[in-house]
Order: C-alpha cells, then sequence, then structure tokens
C-alpha cells in the first residue's frame, strides 16, 4: 500500500519498506504473451469493447465474465496472491483487475471526508451487496463492507454530499470541484492514482493547482497524499474530488499497468534513456538520491543486492499487509487531545460526540478503522490530566465529562459484541481494555467509587454456572461491562432463530423446556437480564444489523410484556388475600408466666423500650454521616409507633414514661439539665405531643415546651434571661463539633412549635406560653415568619369566624421577626413587611396605629413611609376596617407624624413620599416641605429634587417647584458630550417652568443653566424653546405678562445665546481632536445646527465665517473633512 507520488518516497534509499512489495522480473514467455489481444491497448477498456465503463453501458447488457471475475478478485485478494496463485496472467487480465480495485461506493468517500452522517441514499448499505451471513457464523476474509454495485450513479453525489452535512465539508466542496471542472491529468499506473485539482480564484486568493496521490488496494484508500498540506483527520477535497472522479468517470481515467510491468518490457538501451530523462526532469530533487542507488548497485556486497526484485509503489498490496482504509493516526491523536484541552466548552464537547458518531459509523459499514480509531480516542482520553488531578482533589468530573465516558463504554461494549468478531481481534480488544481498566485514574462507572451496579452478565441462561463471586467485582469501571461481554456469545440456537427469521415461532409440539421461550401466541422470547439485551440490540445496529436489531427488540419488547402480566397477577392475588384476612397490624401477647406484672405484653414493652431508647440524652457524634444517621434512625422508629393502635395499656405505658421523661435528670434528653451538645428532642416530642394530647393534654404541653430547647444555639444569657423575650436576637456561637444537619433540626423544631399552636387555637393562657417558648428557643428568623405565617392561615379560615387570640400570636411572631431583621440583610425583608401590614389590618385599628407608633424598632424610614403608611391610610384599609372620621383622622395622624419623622431621619429617601402622606393637612405638608429645602442643601441629588419639584407643581405650586428646580439646578453638571444624559428632559422642564412664571424667573434661571450645561445642543434647544413664545403665561394671580416674544440680543436670552455660541466652539474643538472619517458626516450635522444658532444674532453670519475660517486654518491637515466643511459652508 504503497503512498505514491510522495517526494519522501521518491527520494528515500533501500532498506524497502514493507509498503512497498518487492517486484521480480519474470521471463517473457510466463508472464506476457507478445501477441496478446489487450498488450498493446493502454485504456480502461483494455478487456474489449465488450466491457463497458460503469454507468454508461446499456440497460439490461451483462457483464462479462472477465468482469465479474476481475471485481471479486480486485475486492478480495491482494494482488501479490493472485501473482503467487498464476503463473501465467494475461495483460487483459490484469487491467480488469487493476480497474476493479478502486473503491467503488460513493459513501465511503464521504464517511472518510466528513463528520455528519444521517444514513441517507448515499451509496449503498452493506446489506445491498447480498445478504450477510448470520452473526453466528464466521464472517469471510477480507470482505469489503460496504462495497456496492459497480454502476454507481452519477446523480449519488448530491445524496452523499446531503449526509455530508453544511457546504463547508470537504466533501460537498469536493464535489463542487469536480462539477466546476478542476480535476485534470488524472492517471492511473496499476495501483496509483495522481492527477491534479485546482482551486478557483476567490475575492483574497489566486487559483492554486495542488497535486493529489492515491494508492489504494482491494476497493481501499491505504495512502493519500495532497499538496494543499491538510491537516486533519478526514480526507481535503481535493483527494474527494480525485477519487469522486475515478468513480464518476473511469473511461476518462488514463489506465496503465503497475510500473514494473512496464519497465520489464523495455530493452536495455530504453531502460537508460528512461532513467536518463527522469533525472532530468527532476534533476535537484532525485540526483543524490540516483547516485547513492547507482553506487550501492555497482557494489556487489551491497544490501540492495542481495534482495530479489525491486520494490514498486504501484504494483499493489502484499499479502501480509493490514487491509484497511488510510487514517491518520496523529492527527486522531491530535484532534482529542485538542478537544480536551477545551474543557467543558460547547464547541469541544459536540465535536468529541461527532467524532464518536463516526466510530458508529464505521461500524455499521464494517470498517475496521471502527476499532482502530477507537483505541485512539481512548488512549487519549486516559491521558487527559485532568483525570489525575480529580482523583487527588476528590472530586467528580462534570456531567459532560461523565457523558462523553458513558458514550465511549457503550461504543467498546458494541466492539466487544460484534458478532463477526474474531477470536484473536477481541482478545486483543480485552487485554488491552483490562490494562486501562486497572489504571488508578480510570473512571468508575457510577462515577461514586461504588460498586453498587449489577454485573453484565446476570441472570443470563448460558452463564448459569457462574459463582456469585464471579459476576461481581469490588471496582468497576467505565469498561467494565465491555470486559464482562466476553462471556457473551452469539452461538444460542434459540437467539439466532429470532434474530436470522420474521417467521420464527412456537413449534407444534414443544418439549417441557421450550415452553419458557415463547409466550402464549407462539411469539419468541428473549429470558436475559433487560440492559444485557439491550447492549446486545445496540451492537447488532451498530455493527450494519438493522433487521436482525429488530427482530431482538420485538423479542425483547413480549417477554416485558409477559413479566408485566405475571406480575400485575400476582400483586392483585396478594391485594385480594390481604383484604380477605386483615388483622391488626400488632397485637397483645401476654408476657411468660412468672413476670411479676401480669399486666405487661411484649408490645407494651416493645413502645416502654423505644420511648426509653428515645428518650435517653445522648451527645450528637462528629460527621456528617453519623449526624444523619442519628436522624433517619429517628424517623424510622417513629414511623413505626405510629403505626401502632393506642388503647389503655398503651396509653399508660405512654403516661409514665412521659413522666419519668420529664423527672429523668441528667439521663433524660427531656430532664431540666441537658449538655449543650445534646441531641434534639423536637422530633419524638412532637410524636409524644401527638400521642398524647387526647388523654392528658397537660402533660403533653408540659413535655413539648421543654422539648423546645436547642441547647447549641443558645448562650448562658439567653438561655437564663427571660424577662425580655421580645429583643432577643439571633445568637450562632462558635460550636464543636460541626453540626451538619443543623438545618433540619431547626425545621424540627419549627414544626413542633406549629403543631402546639394548631392545638392551642383559641386557648389563651397556652397560646401566651408557646409564644414565649417560640421567642425564647427559635432563632432563625426565617422559620419564625414561617410559625407567623401558619399561625394566621389557621386564626383566618375561609369558612369560619377569626380566631383572634391566634391572630395575636402571629401579629406579635412577626413583630419579632421586624425587630431581628431590621439590622441585617434579608432578601425577605420586603415581603415580609407586606405581610405584617396585612396581619396588622387583620388584628385591627389599634395594631396599625401601635406599629405606626413604634415604627423606628420595626422598620427602616423607606420601609415606613411607602409600605406601611400608605397602605395604612389607603382607602382599601379604611373600606376592610369600616373605620369611622375619627379612626381615619387618628389613623391619619399617625401616619403623618411617620412621615415627618422618616423624613427628618431620611430626607433622601422620604420626603418626597413623606409630602404625600402630608397633602391633606396644611401645618404638616408645609413642615414636610420646609425639610425638603433644609435637606436640598445637602446629600439631596438633583434627580430627587426635580422629582420633588415636578410633584409640586403638579399640587399646583408652581413657585415652590421652581424654587426647588433651582436647587436641583445648581446640583448639576453637564458636560459637553452628555447630550443624552437622563436629566436633560429635567433641565427643559425645568426652563420651561421659569419661561411659563416670568422674566423675572426665567433671568434667575438662566446663569444657574449656564454654569450647570456645558452642552451646545441642549442649550440651543433651551434658546429655542425661550423664543418661541413669550414669558408669563403660567397665569400666576398678581402678574400680568407682556405677550412680547424674547430678544436674543437683550438679558437675559443674551447671556444663554453667548453661553450656547461657546459650548459649540468648545465642543467643535473637542470633537476635532480624535474625529475619524466615519465621524464626518455626522460633523458636518452638527456644524449646520451650530450655523443656526450663530445666525440668531445680527453679526451671526460674520461671527460663523470667522468661525469656520478659523477652522480651515488649524485643522487644514484633515484635507477631506476641510474638503467636506468648504462644500457645505463656503
Amino acid at each position: 500500500m504503497a503512498e505514491g507520488g510522495e517526494r519522501e518516497e521518491l527520494l528515500s534509499p533501500p532498506p524497502v519498506s514493507p509498503a512497498k512489495r518487492l517486484c521480480s522480473w519474470p521471463s517473457p514467455q510466463a508472464h506476457h504473451p507478445r501477441g496478446s489481444p489487450g498488450a498493446a491497448r493502454g485504456g480502461a477498456g483494455g478487456a474489449g469493447s465488450s466491457c463497458l465503463a460503469p454507468g454508461a453501458r446499456p440497460h439490461l447488457q451483462p457483464e462479462s465474465l472477465l468482469d465479474c471475475a476481475a471485481k471479486t478478485v480486485a475486492e478480495k485478494w491482494a494482488y501479490e496472491r493472485v501473482e503467487e496463485r498464476f503463473e501465467r496472467i494475461p495483460e487483459p487480465v490484469q487491467r480488469r483487475i487493476v480497474y476493479w480495485s478502486f473503491p467503488r461506493n460513493e459513501r465511503e468517500i464521504c464517511m472518510y471526508s466528513s463528520f455528519q452522517d444521517r444514513g441517507g441514499a448515499a451509496g449503498s448499505s452493506p446489506a445491498e451487496e447480498g445478504p450477510p451471513p448470520p452473526p453466528g457464523a464466521a464472517a469471510p476474509a477480507g470482505s469489503a463492507p460496504g462495497a456496492a454495485a459497480a454502476g454507481t450513479s452519477p446523480g449519488l453525489g448530491a445524496g452523499a454530499g446531503a449526509t455530508g452535512g453544511g457546504e463547508g465539508l470537504p466533501f460537498r466542496r469536493g464535489i463542487r470541484l469536480l462539477d466546476s471542472g478542476s480535476v485534470e491529468n488524472v492517471l492511473q499506473v496499476g495501483f496509483h492514482l495522481s492527477g491534479t485539482v485546482t482551486e478557483p480564484a476567490t475575492a483574497s486568493e489566486p487559483a492554486m493547482t495542488y497535486k493529489v496521490a492515491i494508492s489504494f488496494d482491494r476497493c481501499k484508500i491505504t495512502s493519500v497524499t495532497c499538496g494543499c498540506g491538510n491537516k486533519d483527520i478526514f480526507y481535503c477535497a481535493h483527494v474527494v474530488a480525485l477519487s469522486l472522479y475515478r468513480i464518476r468517470k473511469p473511461d476518462q481515467v488514463k489506465l496503465r499497468l503497475p510500473i514494473s510491468e512496464t519497465l520489464f518490457q523495455m530493452n536495455r538501451d530504453q531502460l537508460q534513456k528512461f532513467i536518463q530523462y527522469l533525472i532530468t526532469a527532476h534533476h535537484t530533487e532525485v540526483l543524490p538520491t540516483a547516485q547513492k542507488l547507482a553506487d550501492e548497485i555497482l557494489s556487489s556486497n551491497s544490501e540492495i543486492n542481495q534482495v530479489n526484485g525491486a520494490p514498486d509503489p504501484t504494483a499493489g498490496a502484499s499479502i501480509d499487509d493490514e487491509n484497511c482504509w488510510h487514517l491518520d493516526e496523529e492527527q486522531v491523536k491530535e484532534q482529542v487531545k485538542l478537544f480536551l484541552s477545551q474543557g467543558g466548552y460547547y464547541g469541544s464537547g459536540k465535536q468529541l460526540n461527532s467524532m464518536f458518531a463516526k466510530v458508529r459509523e464505521m461500524l455499521r459499514m464494517r470498517d475496521s478503522n471502527g476499532a482502530r480509531m477507537l483505541t485512539l480516542i481512548t488512549e487519549q482520553f486516559m491521558a487527559d490530566p485532568r483525570l489525575t488531578l480529580w482523583r487527588q482533589q476528590g472530586t467528580s468530573m462534570t456531567d459532560k465529562c461523565r457523558q462523553l465516558w458513558d458514550e465511549l463504554g457503550a461504543l467498546w461494549v458494541c466492539i466487544i459484541l460484534n458478532p463477526h468478531c474474531k477470536l484473536e481481534e477481541k482478545s486483543c480488544w480485552l487485554q488491552q481494555l483490562q490494562k486501562w481498566s486497572d489504571l488508578d485514574v480510570c473512571p468508575l462507572e457510577d462515577g461514586n467509587y461504588g460498586h453498587e451496579l449489577p454485573n453484565i452478565t446476570n441472570a443470563l441462561p448460558q452463564n448459569a454456572n457462574h459463582s456469585s463471586d464471579s459476576l461481581s467485582r469490588p471496582r468497576r469501571t467505565v469498561f467494565t461491562r465491555a470486559i464482562e461481554g466476553r462471556e457473551l456469545h452469539w452461538q444460542d440456537s434459540h437467539l439466532q432463530r429470532i434474530i436470522n427469521s420474521d417467521k420464527y415461532t412456537a413449534p407444534v409440539c414443544q418439549r417441557e423446556s421450550d415452553r419458557l421461550l415463547f409466550n402464549s401466541q407462539g411469539q419468541p422470547l428473549w429470558l436475559e437480564h433487560v440492559p444485557t439485551a439491550c447492549a446486545r440490540v445496540d451492537a447488532l445496529r451498530s455493527h450494519g444489523y438493522p433487521k436482525e436489531a429488530l427482530r431482538l427488540t420485538v423479542a425483547i419488547i413480549n417477554t416485558l410484556r409477559l413479566q408485566q402480566q405475571r406480575q400485575l397477577e400476582i400483586y392483585k392475588h396478594q391485594k385480594k388475600d390481604m383484604n380477605e384476612s386483615r388483622l391488626p397490624m400488632y397485637q397483645h401477647v401476654p408476657v411468660a408466666a412468672g413476670c411479676s406484672n401480669s399486666n405487661e405484653s411484649y408490645l407494651s414493652l416493645a413502645l416502654e423500650v423505644a420511648l426509653m431508647g428515645m428518650g435517653q440524652q445522648r451527645v450528637m457524634p462528629e460527621g456528617l454521616y453519623a449526624q444523619d444517621k442519628v436522624c433517619r434512625n429517628e424517623e424510622q422508629l417513629l414511623s413505626q409507633l405510629q403505626e401502632l393502635q393506642l388503647d389503655y395499656e398503651l396509653v399508660q405505658t405512654l403516661r409514665k414514661q412521659c413522666i419519668l421523661l420529664l423527672e429523668g435528670g441528667p439521663f433524660s434528653g427531656l430532664g431540666e439539665v441537658i449538655h449543650r451538645e445534646s441531641v434534639p428532642m423536637h422530633t419524638f416530642a412532637k410524636y409524644l405531643f401527638s400521642a398524647l394530647l387526647p388523654h392528658d393534654p397537660d402533660l403533653s404541653y408540659k413535655l413539648a415546651l421543654r422539648a423546645m430547647r436547642l441547647p447549641v444555639l443558645e448562650n448562658s444569657a439567653s438561655a437564663g434571661d427571660t424577662s425580655h423575650p421580645h429583643h432577643m436576637v439571633s445568637v450562632v456561637p462558635s460550636r464543636y463539633p460541626r453540626w451538619f444537619t443543623l438545618g433540619h433540626l431547626e425545621s424540627q423544631q419549627c414544626e413542633l412549635a406549629s403543631t402546639m399552636l394548631t392545638a392551642a387555637k383559641g386557648d389563651t393562657l397556652r397560646l401566651r406560653t408557646i409564644l414565649e417558648a417560640i421567642q425564647k428557643h427559635i432563632h432563625s428568623s426565617s422559620l419564625i415568619f414561617k410559625l407567623a405565617q401558619d399561625a394566621f392561615k389557621i386564626a383566618t379560615p375561609t369558612d369560619s369566624s377569626t380566631d383572634s387570640t391566634l391572630l395575636n400570636v402571629a401579629l406579635e411572631l412577626g413583630l419579632q421577626v421586624m425587630r431581628m431583621t431590621l439590622s441585617t440583610l434579608n432578601w425577605r425583608r420586603r415581603e415580609m413587611v407586606r405581610w405584617l401590614v396585612t396581619c396588622a389590618t387583620e388584628v385591627g385599628v389599634r395594631a396599625l396605629v401601635s406599629i405606626l407608633q413604634s415604627w423606628y424598632t420595626l422598620f427602616t424610614p423607606t420601609e415606613a413611609t411607602s409600605i406601611v403608611a400608605a397602605t395604612a391610610v389607603s382607602h382599601t384599609t379604611i373600606l376592610r376596617l369600616s373605620l369611622d372620621y375619627p379612626q381615619r383622622e387618628e389613623l391619619a395622624s399617625c401616619a403623618r407624624t411617620l412621615a415627618l419623622q422618616c423624613a427628618m431621619k431620611d430626607p433622601q429617601s422620604c420626603a418626597l413620599s413623606a409630602l404625600t402622606l402630608c397633602e391633606k393637612d396644611h401645618i404638616a405638608f408645609e413642615a414636610a416641605y420646609q425639610i425638603a429645602i433644609d435637606a436640598a442643601a445637602g446629600g439631596m441629588t438633583h434627580s430627587q429634587l426635580f422629582t420633588i419639584a415636578r410633584y409640586m407643581e403638579l399640587r399646583g405650586y408652581p413657585l415652590r417647584a421652581f424654587k426647588l428646580a433651582s436647587l436641583a439646578m445648581s446640583h448639576l453638571n453637564l458636560a459637553y458630550n452628555q447630550d443624552t444624559h437622563p436629566a436633560i428632559n429635567d433641565v427643559l422642564w425645568a426652563c420651561a417652568l421659569s419661561h411659563s412664571l416670568g422674566k423675572n424667573e426665567l433671568a434667575a434661571l438662566i446663569p444657574l443653566v449656564v454654569k450647570s450645561v456645558h452642552c451646545a445642543t441642549v442649550l440651543s434647544d433651551i434658546l429655542r424653546r425661550c423664543t418661541v413664545t413669550a414669558p408669563g403665561l403660567a397665569g400666576i394671580p398678581g402678574r400680568r405678562s407682556s405677550g412680547k416674544l424674547m430678544s436674543t440680543d437683550k438679558a437675559p436670552l443674551r447671556q444663554l445665546l453667548d453661553a450656547t455660541i461657546n459650548a459649540y466652539i468648545n465642543t467643535t474643538h473637542s470633537r476635532l481632536t480624535h474625529i475619524s472619517p466615519r465621524h464626518y458626516g455626522e460633523f458636518i450635522e452638527f456644524l449646520s445646527k451650530a450655523r443656526e444658532t450663530f445666525l440668531l444674532p445680527q453679526d451671526g453670519h460674520l461671527q460663523f465665517a470667522q468661525f469656520i475660517d478659523n477652522l480651515k486654518q488649524i485643522y487644514k491637515g484633515k484635507k477631506k473633512l476641510m474638503l467636506l466643511v468648504r462644500e457645505r459652508f463656503g
């Protein structure tokens, strides 16, 4: 399998590469009869006129016997084998063998030149060559996968290209090159094809011509060389174009026998002339090699004279050479390594999945390169440095990497389960898989270093003799399932019949052993572990046996249907038996005679020992697993106790144990004194409370309240001081060991409190006691808020009256949450505030008044004004509470007081809200306005002041609005390039307000505008608006408007005009400092706007002309720009 046409091969001296077999010189009489009919022919039709080129023969014309035999020999046998088998080979026979040795299926060319494969119509499938042998039989040696009939349709390229995907793929580009006539000088010498392919010229690159050489053997391309220097795992478009030219236009290809046959026909003079002409044509390249070879041939002792014959790169492969398609192994490794180095990027994962899809496509075509390519991919995966890093750090790989490794393992299962796999190949693969699997960095099957997954061969009839030890491995890697596939075979007669026939049914006379192999309808079943059976289906599909895979799939589905039906029948039978004879789950069985207490039973003893065990005080163990185990064991035991039906004896046992637990001292988890690290009793107490409540309420509440403790979150001060429960804050002291389950324990504490609140509904004394316990022992604001919400829902049912006692508890808990979260960050704070106002509204007007009066301990100023006060005085609240006038006035008065207090504390955020809340009270409104004025000189921003000013104008106070707008203008600064600043609308509004008030107000504002605004376009806009209408149209009482338009030549607009012109001049110079050609047009438009302003005064045209002349003089280096200025402005 020579790489013919490569310069390196042409220059390289002996020793001979194994890819170029040695050709000896037999006698002319034995090998080439001089008078043979084909000796004088040189074209592809050397076998005679009866054998036409593929695609050109008339319809229904049969092939000659010579072509039929030559096609088979060319596909199955190495040419060396033909030469050894037959002493004489006529030249016409040689020509036809060489002719038919080139690949005939375009789909195979497409497979090696594009990633995507849709399984479309690009060539025939392997099955189209004739029915393949059954999977159980041995595969014929040297079978050509996918070899289609010789007459490939000329229109096949479009279909094959469609399978390739996008227009940029090499296969589609190769088709375009072929169709455009870019392939020329095509010559086939033996098993070597060469030609030139010209890439057409583009806008950025000239036309390029590349030399292409292809070696082939037994209908497979074995090596490719192209002058384009392609570095990819796939063939370049030039190789594709030349290959398709040979497939589609074989009659236009010059065909010659191997070069050794041509040399054999020359005499001495012809050989010398041939060699000298060859050296002359390439003297700069081959002369050193030619001289070296000549010296070695003339030396009798040289190694070259010890070998019979000489290498011929065009003579085809030898018998010992591997017959497979050309695959650039180094490029495959580099591509996979590159994709893996890119980590979790989307594109790299997509490319690796495409490479896996290419492996499946090769397997489906029964191409031996499928396993070869997967081996190369696996080697790079195992060399990924991240495997070692993940193992050292103890972290798991990402989900995307996990999916890639899973697909890799699944592909190896398919290869091991290949129905036609040779034993030596399978043994070699298994050895390599075992080697990879034994490496420490090899990823595990479950991803968590566990071994819970079942063996792939579990429940296999053919492996029934294996021991349980052989069916489980302590360490299962991603390759373990593939390694276990060594035990699977395809020789089972029942399996063979299933996959080879659609008409396989149960025989009329079944043996006893065959009844399990068919269902009641006679359809075959396949009784195998379902994942294993599915792996067989995947292997059949992957290796090009779709019909066999479907047949096995149907058998598996029928088996699952039968199993489902039988399981349903068993369940119905068991359910019927349970319903007919249902007995109590637990019964009293008296203790054996001789016991001191004759009334005891084993059931009461079981309850007693369970209560004793869970109630004893124990320290929380270290570690997440141990702490989680404590919680799970307790929950499992309590679930068993909840199934008991408590009768009188069990209730007495329960009561006795509860009393002992409360009085048990340090030995009891419910005693008066417990260790700080003691396991909490919340879950246990919740069960005791619910079970004992109907029989002894006092004892149940006493026990539950005692269990509310969580000492690990309480310090000594908070544990002993109960006089001020309302001012407690969250206390989380340092603790050891770490409590990994603390969140779960706190939620159980909350559930215990919620259970007590629900049970105590309507009982004021008990609710007060529970509330104090909650405020004392629960330190999470979110959990207290949840309790408050639960209490509110229970207190306000939709189908009955409101429970005021529980509603007050909900309000108290809400107030506690407000105090706890006032000075801390909490993302639910706004929700909490709104809920508290809703709860206070439900309680009544006194609750609303209370939170309004004590707002500083509960809310921030912003919350108090924007949410609390606004909601309290809203129309919805008044209707909800049906308030009379004195109550409404009381609420409004409290809201106004709150608003003024908040405005004093935070005027920036609360001034506007204070003005809104104080609208209906003149004195309060004046106070709020004065607060805003006083704060204007301090930290208020121009946007806040403009907002308040607009509000004042809306409320009918234009003079006050003007004052606030003037203060806002003093805080503003607009640069020359800030023509999109959000404050521009406020500036325009302020100028419009002052203009409407009169000339005096406008004169007072313009100096502020000139000082604060430096943007020329904004100033020109203000100037234009002031000259459109006369000032003083607001209709202020006591003022009259003159009705005359203002002149720009007089104050106050003259000052504004001068400032605008100066702004245009400064902005122009600033923009010209760093202007680019693409902004020239925009700059000319800017100058046009400037001219409009310049022309407002009487001498404006002179000023503008002088301005333009200055620009031309200063920026004369910007010739193109100045040309545009001259064209527009002269």
